[in-house]
Order: structure tokens, then C-alpha cells, then sequence
């Protein structure tokens, strides 16, 4: 690890809990717009559901690249309507806020402590499907330390395509093999790993069935795996310090 430089950080389910964020958002649009007949958190599984296929057209080269802003608004719209709610019969302020609940996601309760302390020894940075506006939003939002930002709206591909990986090593001026990708999603991390990548596993809520984890979710053999971010942080300071890869976790 003396030879990594930078850590890179899948934001949405690693970082930020964005199931219980959009959860407590879309119950405050519910209730304000008169829609008694949908569970908030089952309107928020819902609209997430949208995202692999329609990320899915842009990988295969279906469609032209767009920034998440756009698709979250697309499969907002899409969802209200499976409900049986018509979009246009609402305020557009109002869709346009509850789409920014993606800009507002709260972080998990060790993810500012945790990053803080990585970025003692390392370049923080995160590698997320989100647009840089997003992501800087959130990180402002939720004090979230980073470095620098890269936004999908950097290499204008989605994860988890190689480019998104070697695109963000490139522009941080690193080898793959000098950073390393720390996610809660197995198939993300098996991806970096391919772009010779290290990887770091940290379960999370919620993060264990997301679309293309089949497969990748029991895997033991990430370089590393911790409980939290914090717990990682020790981890890696310990191999810092004493030079030993086989620090228990």
C-alpha cells in the first residue's frame, strides 16, 4: 500500500445512503402533493429500478452520453406515471426539487470520519455514475472531503465501463496499479480490479442485490474488506506503519 496513491470511491450506496435520503425526500413530496397511496421507501426502490436499463442504452452505445441529472428526472417522471400519478399534473418546481434530492444525499455515519482520515496518506476522490455538479452539491451538502471530483461528465461513459476507471487514473496523473477503488458494489469493484486497480469492499445497507452484483456480492478476495470506512482507515494505516499486508480485520 506504501506504493498506492490515490483511493477513488463509489459515492451512491458506498458514501452516501441514497435509499434512506430518497426515501425521507420523496415522503415530504408525497405528502405535499396530495399521493397517500405510495410507500415512500417503495416509490424510492421504484425509481432507482429505472437506472440499469437506461444507463444500459448509453453503455451499448444505444444513446448518447447525458449526465445523471437527466436520467433521474427521466425515470422520476417514468415511475410517477407506473403509479398512476401524472407527471405534467404536478408543479415542475416541484419534480425539479425532488430530483435535486440527489444533490442533497446524506453520507453514512462514518463516511466524513473515515475520509478524513484516508486522505491523510492518500488522494481522496470519488468515481461515481454522478455528474460533477452533483457530486459537488452533495459534497457540500454532506462535508465530504475530497481532493478533487470526477463526475461521470468527465469521461462521459458510466460504470462499469473500462474507461471510467482509467479515464479518472489518467487525469490524476496514476498508474492503475498506484490506486485503488473502494466500493460496496462487487461488480464495480471486480471492474476496476480488470483496469488493474486494487479494490476495498465495504458493505452497506440496502447495496447488497444492485443490478450486476449477482455473482460478485460473496466474493472474498478484494485486497481488502472492512465493516466501515473508518475500520479501513486503521487498516491501512497499520499496513503504512508496520509494513505487514495481513493486518486482521
Amino acid at each position: 500500500m506504501s506504493k498506492v496513491e490515490v483511493l477513488f470511491f463509489d459515492v451512491l450506496g458506498t458514501v452516501v445512503d441514497w435509499r434512506g435520503s430518497i426515501a425521507a425526500e420523496a415522503r415530504g413530496f408525497l405528502n405535499r402533493n396530495g399521493i397517500d397511496h405510495i410507500s415512500a421507501g417503495v416509490f424510492a426502490d421504484a425509481w432507482v429500478a429505472g437506472y440499469d436499463a437506461s444507463v444500459g442504452r448509453i453503455r451499448s452505445g444505444q444513446r448518447p452520453f447525458v449526465p445523471l441529472d437527466v436520467l433521474n428526472m427521466e425515470n422520476l417522471e417514468t415511475c410517477l406515471s407506473d403509479f398512476g400519478v401524472a407527471p405534467t399534473g404536478l408543479a415542475q418546481s416541484e419534480l425539479q426539487d425532488l430530483n435535486a434530492a440527489w444533490h442533497r444525499l446524506k453520507p453514512w455515519p462514518d463516511s466524513v470520519e473515515g475520509i478524513t482520515k484516508l486522505r491523510e496518506s492518500y488522494v481522496v476522490a470519488p468515481l461515481s455514475d454522478g455528474n460533477t455538479r452533483l457530486l459537488v452539491n452533495m459534497a457540500k451538502h454532506a462535508g465530504l472531503p475530497w481532493d478533487t471530483i470526477l463526475g461521470a461528465d468527465i469521461s462521459s461513459s458510466y460504470k462499469p465501463m473500462p474507461t471510467v476507471y482509467l479515464r479518472a487514473c489518467e487525469f490524476l496523473q496514476v498508474p492503475p496499479e498506484r490506486a485503488m477503488l473502494i466500493a460496496a458494489h462487487g461488480y464495480d469493484l471486480e471492474a476496476a480490479r480488470q483496469c488493474g486497480l486494487k479494490t476495498a469492499y465495504i458493505p452497506r445497507d440496502n447495496e447488497t442485490t444492485a443490478p450486476g452484483d449477482r455473482g460478485c456480492v460473496d466474493r472474498k478476495d478484494w485486497d481488502f474488506e472492512a465493516k466501515d470506512l473508518v475500520q479501513l482507515a486503521a487498516i491501512l494505516s497499520r499496513i503504512l506503519c508496520t509494513g505487514s499486508w495481513t493486518t486482521p480485520i
